[in-house]
């Protein structure tokens, strides 16, 4: 992502005021009605090859079991052309901040998933919200598809065209928003709380100065390079 793209604070603030708007209008009771006709919708128009489609698709959006170790991969190639451990800095600084962000934040707001068969299940801080279809709000995957794909744009750079990189930080992240809710994993505002989330995840990440970032005693193993930017990232304006 270019520093021209970041530079401003601005969507980073906006995105932060209504994720917080949007979790306090939920915890309130607002927009319950909404979640539960679209849930109901989505789980009664499932037929079998339209649904296992979305479950297919849906994996756009799983970090640990698929995009963790995509990255992963990717990142351990750039290395092998690079000899530059400066690398890994972007995975290892996507990582940490999924770790400390995403997961916490479904702890925290304890939502049950609609496909939850309990009481209340569209409620924040619910304290019947357990098993398999628990811990729902934000949604991981659609967070996950922009922060991950955000990184694997990155680690491709100057392998994209400029519609390629579009293509590929939009498109994973509309098909993992409309899967995600259409096959009942999620209620449609815990998608749209993680494209706040996500997105001040993924400009944060893009601010991140990884060439300068200093590396102690591993500085000896960061071989000289024209900017991590250079080998691993194309500048989009």
């Amino acid at each position: 992502m270019s520093e021209k793209i970041t530079r401003s604070w601005w969507p980073d603030l906006l995105s932060i005021v209504a994720f917080v708007a949007l979790t306090v209008a939920l915890a309130r009771g607002h927009l319950l009605d909404l979640d539960q006709r679209v849930a109901d919708w989505s789980l009664s128009h499932q037929p079998a090859v339209p649904y296992w489609t979305a479950r297919v698709f849906n994996y756009l959006g799983q970090g640990g079991s698929v995009l963790m170790p995509v990255t992963l991969l990717m990142t351990a190639l750039l290395y092998w052309r690079s000899r530059s451990i400066r690398v890994a800095l972007p995975f290892v600084a996507t990582f940490v901040l999924t770790y400390f962000t995403i997961g916490p934040a479904k702890v925290l707001f304890d939502r049950a998933a609609p496909r939850f068969d309990g009481p209340d299940p569209a409620v924040l801080f619910n304290p019947a919200a357990s098993g398999e279809y628990a811990m729902s709000y934000p949604s991981g995957h659609v967070a996950n598809a922009i922060v991950w794909f955000g990184l694997i744009a990155l680690l491709l750079g100057r392998e994209l065209s400029r519609g390629q990189w579009a293509l590929l930080r939009v498109a994973p992240v509309v098909i993992v928003f409309v899967t995600t809710v259409y096959t009942g994993f999620h209620w449609l505002t815990d998608s749209i709380a993680a494209l706040f989330l996500g997105l001040v995840l993924t400009r944060l990440l893009a601010r991140i100065p990884y060439d300068r970032i200093p590396l102690g005693p591993l500085e000896r193993f960061a071989a000289p390079q024209h900017g991590l930017r250079g080998q691993a990232g194309r500048e989009h304006d």
